[in-house]
């Protein structure tokens, strides 16, 4: 990306605030068909998502001399134009502890892709009370990934197989095999009771809600929801729980949580979702989480070769298991109300 002379340096701020310039930016090939509204997001760090929608409406933000919308995608040699901006200073930095701790979660790096394991209680990204998620915790251990981005997310409370894109160009062919439905995902997820379903696929539309407090909470509704679908398989039962292979067709918020509750089988540790009884129980068995893990992500490169990628189940998932299949042998062996 190249950049004209600035027409002066960025005036500061009594309030520790910076005051950017007016600047003119060429699209390179590597930003080519990124969102303008993501654009302007690097391009102004700091500035509040709400005050760059606003700069974009005004028409303060200009591409080839004309005003574009917020889902405008650039093109290689546009000329953006980045209206000054008032930009808050950067927060503390993430401490090294948990940057270095990230990359040893790293099970996949090549000149394109990273792909990660990702720990339970890690967002994928800063923003609302959260200060570093994984984006921002790889950046400060490796600044070489200033292009880093995420191809897909994960809840916080999920682990498993994450994958990022070290290059646009690689950003934009995943999204592109996303939408081609190339991409295939599997999840484990241990729910509450005996699934005796056999192989099912939940067709069930869902609607994202948004609560005063702006938390995002999902519910099935065939008259405002879009279409989602989740092929579910048992592979074991554990005493009181079963534990099933989940693969979603499609890729809405809280998906898998809410079809398998939707099923009458939440997922054993969802405060969200969950059974609250059933969650009490779990914790006294040693859960401390959502039980939900992305065990493998599979796609075809550039090339037409297949990527698989597979993240072992964490610790802490394995002992429950183990835990949970001798409270089961236990309640066989001596009835719901122990021995006779």
């Amino acid at each position: 990306m190249q950049e004209k002379p600035p027409d002066g340096a960025n005036l500061q701020n009594s309030d520790g605030t910076t005051t950017s310039r007016v600047r003119k930016v060429t699209i390179d090939s590597e930003r080519a068909g990124q969102r303008i509204d993501n654009f302007l997001r690097s391009e102004l760090p700091g500035v509040p998502k709400g005050r760059l929608y606003r700069l974009l409406r005004r028409g303060e933000v200009r591409v080839n001399g004309g005003r574009v919308r917020a889902e405008h995608k650039l093109e290689e040699g546009d000329e953006v134009r980045v209206p000054p901006a008032r930009i808050r200073a950067e927060g503390a930095p993430p401490s090294e502890k948990m940057a270095s701790d990230m990359l040893s979660h790293v099970i996949y790096e090549d000149k394109r892709l990273l792909v990660l394991n990702k720990p339970t209680g890690v967002a994928v990204h800063g923003g609302s009370g959260i200060s570093h998620g994984v984006i921002e915790l790889l950046r400060h251990a490796r600044p070489d990934l200033k292009d880093l981005s995420l191809v897909h997310r994960l809840d916080r409370e999920t682990s498993g197989c994450l994958v990022l894109a070290k290059r646009r160009s690689a950003l934009r062919e995943l999204h592109e095999r996303f939408r081609e439905g190339l991409v295939e995902k599997n999840y484990m997820a241990l729910v509450v009771g005996d699934w005796q379903l056999g192989e099912q696929l939940i067709d069930a539309p869902l609607f994202v809600q948004n609560r005063q407090n702006g938390e995002r909470h999902v519910v099935v509704s065939g008259k405002q929801g879009k279409p989602a679908q989740t092929r579910v398989a048992l592979s074991r039962t554990y005493g009181a729980y079963s534990l099933l292979q989940c693969a979603p067709l499609t890729g809405r918020t809280h998906q898998i949580r809410v079809h398998l509750d939707h099923a009458e089988h939440p997922i054993v540790g969802d405060e969200r979702y969950g059974d609250d009884d059933a969650n009490r129980k779990a914790k006294k068995l040693g859960l401390r989480r959502l039980f939900l893990h992305a065990q493998s992500i599979a796609f075809p490169d550039s090339s037409g070769n297949e990527l698989h990628f597979t993240a072992p189940l964490a610790d802490d998932l394995e002992a429950f298991l183990a835990t949970a299949a001798g409270e089961g042998r236990c309640r066989r062996k001596h009835g719901p109300y122990g021995s006779r």
